[in-house]
């Protein structure tokens, strides 16, 4: 299957000022979230991009025109609510001091299954719909460009926290255990078999890694060749010595 990359939008003015945005309007970036950005941008630079998705937020749009800016070949782009922030009813444009002493920041610390958000949704409903979003675009990438594809997605805190809980097998619950900081990047694989998370909430170091090695596409077998093997996410034993050497040619 292709790879994913997975950003969270540079920080922003509600960052910045201790408040939850959620879904309101006119959030964007601060100085300091274009300039993280900006650093995303170079970290992904030398990774060609299958599609780009992207939270229909403010904030997420200009994450994602920052990455893209400059860009020999502009990948598709696709606004996708699946990956849109929570929708955190009555507590969005609520200072985080203030939350923090509601009955239900405790739930949402240590069951978050457990919580709806007052006059918003639930934390597994969030999970729901923003998993099946980046399977299905992971699928159409792959049915698209092969398995050595890479694709973008930019989206909010919590929405990527859930989303690599899931690819990790772990309960909802413990998805706090996660940081997912403002324009970090992580990498999710979703082979056959299991989803293979191969970083989580990185600042640093270019991505080059992940660049497709030759042609991405399918090509169907010729008389007398084998046809090509298609990326395995067995899990290499003893770790294995790194992209550079195959450890996905097992």
């Amino acid at each position: 299957m292709a790879t994913m990359i997975l950003v969270r939008h540079g920080r922003t003015t509600a960052n910045a000022s201790g408040t939850l945005a959620g879904r309101l309007p006119g959030v964007r970036l601060d100085e300091r979230g274009r300039e993280q950005a900006s650093r995303a941008a170079e970290r992904i630079a030398p990774v060609p991009l299958a599609l780009a998705v992207t939270s229909p937020m403010e904030r997420c749009q200009e994450t994602l025109s920052a990455i893209l800016e400059g860009r020999a070949e502009q990948p598709p782009v696709v606004v996708e609510d699946g990956v849109s922030e929570c929708d955190y009813g009555e507590w969005q444009g609520e200072k985080i001091t203030t939350l923090a002493r509601r009955k239900l920041w405790k739930t949402v610390q240590t069951q978050p299954s457990a919580v709806t958000f007052p006059g918003g949704e639930s934390m597994a409903a969030m999970q729901a719909r923003g998993v099946e979003a980046v399977r299905r675009h992971d699928a159409t990438v792959t049915a698209a460009h092969g398995d050595a594809a890479v694709w973008l997605c930019v989206s909010h805190g919590d929405l990527i926290k859930s989303i690599l809980a899931d690819a990790l097998g772990m309960h909802l619950d413990l998805f706090q255990r996660l940081h997912v900081d403002p324009a970090s990047i992580s990498v999710v694989r979703y082979g056959e078999g299991r989803p293979s998370v191969l970083a989580t909430n990185t600042h640093d170091g270019d991505l080059s890694w992940l660049a497709p090695q030759g042609s991405s596409k399918r090509a169907p077998a010729k008389k007398g060749r084998k046809s090509p093997r298609r990326r395995s996410d067995d899990a290499v034993v003893g770790g294995g010595s790194g992209p550079e050497a195959g450890l996905d040619k097992v």
